[in-house]
């Protein structure tokens, strides 16, 4: 790989991982620890910082790196800076406008995609792009974050699966699982669309997606086979199994709560999706794409079981304070969520660092 391609796509990485640290001390701002504020925009950025900052900007890049045009480095250099901006430059209303450019830009990308590929896991993931921008769009108009969450969340959610779908391949699916998993698509896309004139039905019927899906993938996920493997392929098996339970908790828990705008409860149906199902979803998929961007190996090491292992306590520590409520209890979760994706940061740079050095 040549070493202006790197050069090029360092600082968009930087920029993804600047966005979620931000959004990590922004998050435990929210919760109520009294830290150190460093812009007073900081504490309602968490969501833009999370999202669109780094999993915006990291899931342009990593497409951007597949598909080899350079102009496609516009996507998460825009969603990078507009994060920053929602942060350093509030006022100005700059940051949402450069992030809905951005996911614009991730549409244009999955349209090639599509193009060159038309099958059934190209376009959902090309409607996973499409969920960000309309999501987007609604936040420049006006919308409230809350108000929108459930697109973001779609466009999350419909990337996976379809990245999922298509690694399901590999088992050929029987045409019923395939149509199965497509009418829980369809439930989906309603969802969104419901939610942006009735939140209520729209969470309801998003929620419902999200249990049947993970009921779905659990099922029929390649990781059910590779989870007997060792190494590498059972650590990424661990965490895709994790990650669908996570997926189901969330969808119960949104057909229990309906539509929220804040609270113990809102907050228990988020991060149960948002870090339960994504940000372990990430975990596993971190070995492969770090390689990819960075043109680096990764070198596998047990360790990675700690971070994930952290994650899952974390989360049941939060979620219970959610739920009992007790707020010390989920502020505590909330640290250690915060450190387990640190924890997570600190293993993925040390086996970068032991594969540079094992290749040498």
């Amino acid at each position: 790989m040549k070493t202006s391609e790197i050069k090029f796509r360092l600082p968009l990485l930087a920029a993804g991982i600047v966005s979620l640290l931000l959004g990590l001390w922004a998050g435990l701002l929210r919760m109520g620890w009294q830290w150190p504020i460093i812009q007073p925009s900081l504490p309602i950025s968490h969501g833009p910082l999370m999202i669109s900052g780094f999993l915006g900007t990291v899931i342009s890049l990593e497409r951007a790196v597949a598909l080899g045009r350079r102009w496609m480095l516009a996507s998460p250099l825009l969603s990078g800076l507009g994060a920053l901006t929602v942060v350093f430059a509030h006022d100005s209303g700059l940051g949402p406008v450069l992030i809905l450019l951005g996911s614009l830009g991730l549409v244009l990308i999955s349209g090639l995609m599509v193009r060159k590929h038309l099958v059934n896991y190209t376009v959902v993931i090309a409607l996973g792009a499409v969920a960000w921008l309309v999501g987007n769009s609604l936040w420049v108009n006006g919308r409230a974050v809350s108000q929108i969450v459930l697109w973001w969340a779609g466009f999350l959610v419909l990337t996976i699966a379809g990245e999922r779908l298509e690694l399901g391949r590999i088992a050929r699916p029987s045409k019923l699982v395939v149509n199965i998993f497509s009418a829980i698509i369809v439930i989906l896309l309603a969802g969104l669309i419901v939610s942006t004139y009735n939140q209520d039905l729209g969470v309801s019927l998003a929620s419902i997606s999200f249990l049947l899906l993970a009921i779905w993938l659990l099922r029929n996920d390649i990781a059910r086979k590779t989870i007997r493997q060792t190494g590498l392929p059972r650590f990424v098996a661990a965490c895709l199994l994790g990650g669908y339970v996570w997926l189901g908790v969330s969808g119960f828990l949104g057909i229990s709560f309906g539509a929220l705008s804040a609270g113990p409860n809102y907050d228990a149906f988020l991060h149960s999706l948002f870090l339960g199902f994504v940000m372990i979803m990430i975990f596993g998929h971190a070995p492969i794409i770090f390689p990819a961007v960075l043109g680096s190996p990764v070198s596998y090491q047990p360790v990675f079981y700690v971070h994930l292992a952290l994650m899952h306590i974390s989360l049941i520590v939060r979620l219970t304070g959610d739920l009992l409520p007790l707020q010390s209890l989920r502020m505590w979760g909330g640290v250690l969520n915060a450190l387990a994706i640190l924890l997570f940061f600190f293993n993925t740079v040390r086996s970068i660092r032991l594969g540079i050095v094992a290749k040498a």
